[in-house]
């Protein structure tokens, strides 16, 4: 028998990703979307795959080539498929008949087309697309001409996006195509952009979402509004009070339920439940008193494209269901229009995507743990809640490779609150021998490491190291005191954790060599890298990605800047001496930690001036650094970036632990 090795980082370009499942409206089938790598083309190729509910069925691929086809919503009816494609160049929307042959274009728009959501008699698609203010979508594509450079003017403060890069003229809006005839009809216009979520049962209106404020470079609502179809009014259902998304209707109509919260702790807030009842018009929130955030908040560096369900109703219009992120898991829970909530699945997993068929009581979960990479589950509802597997989609690689398992610990923090988090031993651990040991610090900060895949945590495991990650306080998954306690104390209490954490596992596991340790982190995780050579000798080698160096100036530099510094930080420029305070750079000559820099050229949610900075000061000073900038890629680059660049981001952390701790 051949002898299992570790994962390496080139086993990227063999690894599948699925995610975004969807039951089909008879309960006996699912379709859902299988990402690769062609490693040839250097980027991802997602396909839609069909797969029976039945004991034994397996997955038939329904779209081919060297694409992207994403977002698959079937027809009420379940004769076809509506679904997103870059095949034509640009995303527009496809519709696919269960009965097999090409899929019909049914969008062609300059700006191509997103969110397809099906109108209730199957005759119509709305839909999402950017538009110039003065543009229309029966406006043809203009004829391409040599590209020259242009200026860019630039009047508002939100002018760029780490996502979309520069802002370039264009809105948001919402617009229908007739399936049938492909007759489009523009329903928003303006200078605003709005979201699209779903068609009421009756046909009549579709639920939205935008910010209407005059100066949206200060405002930080976001309300749910009706869109009449036919009459393009608007109703308003929420009160400028916060932000609320996610809609769905109930089947019957009387009731929108959506996820938001009134910013009481600005973006460290919990997402609850909130019905809105269309006969009184009447909002409430049906989770006040439930100290649990819903939704998925799990942190993961694998799966590519997944979808975080909204709240997926009942029949009867009486429940729902939805996913929710407690204490290092996203399971799935029940909820009612009385506000009893109810957990229908438990356990130590990452639940990434789910969708319900309420008539047969089946639903179909995506599900990650520590050592699976992800697969889809057929859960039954009834009391027997019996769980059967329906993918295994990397199986056969996974036959000769070792996954370490996470053990986990819960210790206690500064001020003696409890920290939950994991300690991974290396792949091969043998008894009686000494590690050396990472820790590893998530981003966010309002985020949280849970049961799920890690690629790089495994990587390092099978590189010889242990692997610590924990959810000091910031990370959601604990209640609400302990996720909004990292602001305005950024490297207090939050150093103090991790600090501790190290000290916990030290103290706990004999097989860790305290002097071979080494830390990592990206975003957030990136800023406490930095904190942390700044201020302890600990650590014989350290790697920080994608970090934040001095608040004073990524408040004007980072796409949130403005507005993160102030609710984080909880100062502005009036307040430089505090901002200076919780900067790494104000530490810099205090570094013995030999430092390798990663960033990506286009981040513009922690630019790259953050890097350069740092990296000139630690140079001024002597102290042992490198710099890596990774062309044309943004904030996500661990993610979604070029895979090449992804793998060789997992290379240049590793060589430089090997290089300097062992």
């Amino acid at each position: 028998m051949t002898e299992k090795r570790g994962i390496q980082s080139e086993d990227l370009f063999q690894l599948k990703s699925v995610v975004n499942p969807q039951i089909s409206p008879d309960g006996k089938s699912v379709v859902f979307v299988q990402t690769t790598i062609d490693e040839e083309k250097n980027d991802y190729i997602s396909h839609l795959f069909f797969q029976e509910l039945e004991a034994g069925s397996q997955p038939v691929q329904w779209t081919f080539g060297k694409n992207k086809n994403t977002s698959p919503h079937w027809s009420p009816d379940g004769t076809e498929l509506a679904f997103v494609s870059n095949r034509s160049g640009k995303n527009q929307i496809y519709l696919l008949s269960i009965k097999g042959g090409e899929a019909r274009q049914v969008t062609s728009l300059p700006s191509g087309a997103s969110n397809p959501v099906w109108s209730p008699d199957g005759t119509k698609l709305a839909f999402n697309t950017s538009l110039k203010k003065d543009q229309t979508v029966l406006d043809k594509e203009e004829e391409k001409k040599p590209e020259l450079a242009q200026a860019l003017e630039v009047s508002k403060m939100r002018y760029k996006s780490d996502a979309s890069g520069f802002w370039q003229g264009h809105f948001r809006q919402v617009a229908v195509v007739d399936v049938n005839t492909l007759e489009l009809t523009q329903l928003t216009e303006g200078e605003l952009d709005v979201s699209l979520y779903s068609w009421s049962p009756d046909g009549k209106n579709l639920a939205i979402g935008a910010d209407l404020a005059e100066n949206g470079d200060l405002s930080f609502t976001y309300d749910v509004y009706l869109l009449n179809v036919q009459t393009k009014e608007w109703t308003q259902v929420t009160n400028n009070s916060g932000y609320f998304a996610n809609v769905t209707f109930s089947p019957d109509g009387l009731y929108l339920g959506m996820f938001g919260h009134e910013r009481q702790f600005e973006n460290a807030t919990h997402p609850k439940i909130w019905l809105y009842e269309t006969s009184k018009q009447e909002l409430s929130c049906l989770t006040e008193e439930w100290d649990v955030p819903v939704g998925d908040l799990s942190i993961g560096d694998f799966q590519q494209g997944a979808v975080s369900p909204s709240l997926l109703w009942t029949n009867d219009s009486k429940g729902f269901y939805f996913t929710a992120t407690d204490h290092g898991n996203t399971n799935v829970y029940f909820g009612d229009v009385n506000g009893e909530i109810r957990p229908m699945t438990v356990g130590d997993q990452h639940v990434y995507g789910l969708t319900v068929h309420d008539h047969s009581q089946k639903a179909v979960l995506a599900i990650s743990n520590p050592t699976e990479m992800g697969n889809l589950y057929l859960l039954s509802m009834d009391e027997s809640g019996t769980v059967e597997k329906l993918t295994d989609v990397n199986g056969e690689f996974l036959q000769n490779v070792t996954l370490s398992k996470p053990e986990a610990i819960e210790f206690e923090g500064a001020e003696g609150w409890k920290v939950h988090g994991w300690l991974m031993k290396p792949v091969g651990f043998e008894e009686g021998k000494k590690y050396p040991m990472v820790l590893e610090i998530h981003g966010g900060p309002h985020m949280m490491y849970g049961n799920s895949y890690m690629n790089e945590f495994q990587i390092l495991a099978a590189k010889g190291y242990a692997v610590l990650y924990v959810n000091p306080r910031g990370s959601h998954g604990y209640g609400q005191k302990f996720v909004n306690a990292v602001r305005g104390d950024y490297g207090g209490g939050d150093y103090q954790d991790l600090m501790l954490a190290v000290d916990h596992v030290l103290e706990k596991y004999d097989f860790i060599d305290e002097n071979r340790l080494a830390v990592t982190g990206g975003s957030y995780g990136g800023f406490m890298t930095n904190w942390i050579v700044g201020h302890t000798n600990r650590f014989k080698a350290a790697v920080t990605q994608r970090s934040i160096s001095n608040w004073i100036s990524f408040y004007g530099v980072s796409d949130i800047g403005y507005y993160f510094t102030e609710w984080q930080i909880t100062a502005d420029l009036h307040d430089i001496p505090t901002l200076w305070k919780h900067s790494p750079l104000a530490y810099v000559e205090n570094v013995e930690t030999p430092l390798l820099i990663l960033h990506s050229e286009k981040d513009f949610r922690c630019p790259i001036e953050q890097a350069e900075q740092l990296f000139i000061a630690l140079k001024r000073f002597g102290k042992e650094t490198k710099f890596i900038r990774f062309p044309e890629e943004n904030h996500e680059l661990s993610r979604s970036g070029k895979p090449n660049l992804r793998k060789s981001r997992l290379d240049y952390i590793v060589n430089w632990f090997e290089k300097n701790i062992d």
